[in-house]
């Protein structure tokens, strides 16, 4: 890692899409506020739940997490228009709100009926989005963005306009490919590198990953996108991906929210 970058303090975020009755789902979140996770966050999956936006609004009301779209697909979306939610967002929790924003899975704009994006529109989109957001936020306001970002194009862009990144790593990448990838990255700009953990111990969070990922080959490999069950392997892995990497910001699925609350407890404000 550049010996010239700050070391960040950690902080937690934890995906929790509505999978239940919503009396239930807004126990869930205060149970997380509760245990000291920094923000509360939603994927952008149409159809097969409520909208990001008002869900967002609503978890915010509940309790004083950050809240943010973890991410805004922008091959589903118009960038004006996202950046008016967004803006919007970060108005009514005045300035808890965070966009997370990447391309979008592929094809999942066929798979909902909409014309084929092309990785260049998306890009583009990405980039007219956090224009108008920063427009809408006028000088007084800045609504932090965090960019998911894969390839170097990607990457790029978010240099120039991310205040946060998130890799969207290969299942099978070792620790020593995302360390490089990570590193030839981060050595140019002082950012925040967030980590998005799929897996815990032999359990995948929906919505963060494929029910069908192999948990036995990502331990196999040493990957990132897994972190060990037991709570002081998992903080001890936390803190050396800090050390070695300079990942500061991780988020977990909300069915390792209990699972993961020691570690939480133990790292918060470290």
């Amino acid at each position: 890692m550049n010996n010239q970058r700050a070391t960040r303090p950690f902080r937690f975020g934890v995906v929790a899409p509505i999978t239940s009755e919503l009396p239930a789902w807004r126990d869930r979140v205060r149970r997380i506020a509760d245990s000291g996770y920094s923000t509360l966050l939603m994927p952008d999956v149409p159809t097969w739940q409520p909208a990001l936006g008002p869900t967002l609004a609503t978890a915010a009301a509940l309790t004083d997490l950050r809240v943010g779209s973890w991410v805004y697909a922008a091959a589903l979306r118009d960038p004006f228009s996202t950046a008016w939610e967004a803006h919007s967002l970060s108005v009514l929790t005045e300035g808890r709100f965070e966009m997370g924003i990447g391309a979008g899975r592929p094809g999942i704009e066929v798979e909902l009926g909409l014309p084929a994006v092309s990785l260049a529109e998306r890009r583009t989109r990405m980039r007219d989005t956090v224009t108008a957001l920063r427009t809408f936020d006028g000088p007084d306001l800045h609504t932090p963005v965090v960019m998911a970002v894969s390839g170097p194009k990607s990457q790029a862009l978010a240099l120039e306009v991310a205040d946060a990144v998130t890799f969207v790593l290969p299942a099978d990448d070792d620790r020593a490919e995302t360390t490089q990838r990570v590193r030839d990255f981060a050595g140019r700009t002082d950012i925040e590198l967030a980590q998005h953990v799929a897996a815990v111990g032999d359990s995948v969070a929906p919505f963060m990953a494929p029910p069908d990922l192999d948990t036995a080959a990502l331990r196999a490999a040493d990957s990132l996108v897994i972190l060990p069950s037991d709570p002081a392997a998992a903080a001890e892995e936390i803190h050396r991906r800090r050390e070695e990497i300079g990942f500061s910001y991780f988020v977990f699925g909300a069915n390792f929210a209990e699972t993961l609350a020691p570690v939480v407890a133990q790292l918060t404000g470290q």
